[in-house]
């Protein structure tokens, strides 16, 4: 493409050099600039693209888009400043593919939980529909029936525009994606022309990034606040900062509730293990999910669907036809009679509701005993927190490793025991060997006992001291059943 072309649209402070000169490839890595490429200088978290401009120059870079000029750049490269070249990445990817956002119907999911569940289960539903769909979700990212592994939340902006091409070569008509807060922040949503964005909810999470609450709530509601009028602004009208995330938007407003007046009402009409009863605007509904927190992400589905055209009796019969999303609520039963519930439940929030969803159901007619760990280098606030969830729901609790990544197992579960007082304890076992962990308490489980595993979920492997080893909690508890642990 030519440069001119490339740059329409992005805020451009000063040029220096030509514009009429042939782009051959877009990059904001400079390991992967050639003869002939455009090279984007991005602040990032612990690195700063501006100080690779030469190397990418020295590589072949032709043009180079930066904040702030260069020392001596060679004659017949072309300097482009602006304010914020994370944002300009996002549009100047969005230009090199085509801006593919503006020919599908992309809606966002955002919030600390539920995001990949109501963003898989649209894919799911507009299949359902007949339509070709994309997804861009933390399990994987799919164009149509496609699968292709995805490595973050949210890709960075060249990998993410690129698969939306993909999607619109595909021939598919909509796509769903997980918006995280980090990519928010980060503005690799730049670029994109969203026509909805669903909230779910927000507790305690990525701390060790955002530092504070409010500035995690704030990365959710940038998304909201760049939105265009014409989009909806989906939100859960039972979480606090549900309403807030409406406040400066320009899209349509609209809410969904379990408790109180909403476009989009439900009610828990019976809960069982294997589905629940649900009423939604005044019609009853057979779903394959457990618990309120599942409750609360079809009201966003159905909601969002709705939004996007569908009739609500459609959506409904399609909602009946939705299965569990990997690892999330998901429910074996052992031959000795107990249920195992694997569940990539990793806050203490998410830890609450999916313990409250499974007492709930049981009542008192079986124990809980809950496997539950967390991650290495990441919130210690949350450590004790997790631990307390778990011990106030559960009859018996196993602490164990999560993915330690470069911190000592042992130091991890020390942090989670500092939360639990002398009468907890006593019903809390450390057990660092996942593996260990998870046969230990099958072996404590008796007939209409339940036993969670949470944390993982989709997640097949564990990642220490920087290696991922492969390891699937749904793959040991099956091994378990078979008895070959």
């Amino acid at each position: 493409m030519i440069l001119k072309d490339l740059l329409q649209g992005i805020p451009v402070k000063q040029t220096v050099g030509s514009l009429d000169i042939d782009i051959k490839n877009i990059d904001s890595d400079s390991r992967n600039i050639q003869t002939g490429d455009l090279f984007i200088a991005v602040k990032g978290t612990s690195v700063d693209g501006h100080d690779f401009i030469h190397k990418a120059v020295e590589q072949g870079a032709v043009a180079v888009v930066c904040e702030h000029r260069p020392e001596q750049l060679p004659d017949g490269v072309t300097c482009i400043l602006t304010g914020d070249s994370a944002e300009a990445l996002g549009w100047l990817a969005s230009a090199w593919y085509g801006h593919p956002s503006e020919k599908l119907k992309l809606v966002g999911v955002t919030g600390t939980n539920g995001k990949t569940t109501t963003a898989t289960l649209l894919y799911e539903m507009f299949r359902l529909f007949g339509e070709k769909a994309g997804l861009l979700s933390t399990v994987c990212n799919y164009v149509d029936g496609e699968a292709i592994p995805a490595t973050h939340t949210t890709p960075d902006p060249l990998n993410l525009h690129r698969l939306l091409r993909k999607m619109v070569d595909a021939g598919c008509t909509c796509a769903f994606m997980e918006v995280s807060s980090h990519s928010a922040h980060q503005k690799r949503i730049a670029g994109l022309d969203f026509d909805g964005a669903v909230f779910t909810n927000l507790t305690r999470d990525h701390l060790d990034y955002h530092k504070t609450v409010d500035a995690y709530l704030n990365a959710k509601k940038m998304f909201f606040d760049g939105l265009k009028k014409e989009a909806f602004a989906l939100t859960n009208l039972d979480d606090k900062s549900g309403p807030v995330m409406l406040q400066n938007t320009a899209a349509g407003k609209y809410g969904y509730s379990l408790r109180t007046l909403a476009d989009f009402k439900g009610r828990i009409i019976e809960s069982r293990l294997d589905g629940t009863t649900l009423e939604i605007n005044g019609k009853e509904v057979e779903v394959q999910f457990v618990g309120k927190f599942n409750a609360y992400n079809l009201l966003g589905v159905y909601g969002a669907a709705c939004l996007l055209g569908k009739e609500p009796e459609d959506v409904l019969v399609k909602m009946s036809m939705l299965i569990p999303v990997a690892g999330r609520f998901q429910t074996l039963h052992a031959p000795e009679k107990y249920t195992v519930i694997v569940d990539y439940a990793h806050t203490p929030d998410a830890l609450n509701n999916v313990l409250g969803s499974i007492r709930e159901v049981l009542g008192d007619k079986g124990n809980i005993i809950t496997v539950v760990g967390a991650g290495g280098n990441r919130d210690k606030g949350k450590r004790p927190l997790m631990a307390q969830e778990a011990a106030n729901a559960s009859d018996r609790v196993i602490l164990t490793s999560d993915n330690p990544r470069f911190e000592e197992p042992g130091d991890i579960l020390n942090d989670m025991l500092a939360g639990l007082d002398a009468g907890q304890r006593k019903k809390t076992l450390s057990i660092a060997d996942r593996r260990e962990a998870i046969r230990t308490a099958t072996q404590f489980a008796q007939p209409g006992d339940v036993v969670l595993i949470a944390g993982k979920g989709h997640e097949n492997y564990q990642e220490i001291k920087g290696v991922k080893h492969h390891f699937d909690d749904k793959e040991e508890v099956e091994k378990i059943f078979r008895g070959e642990l």
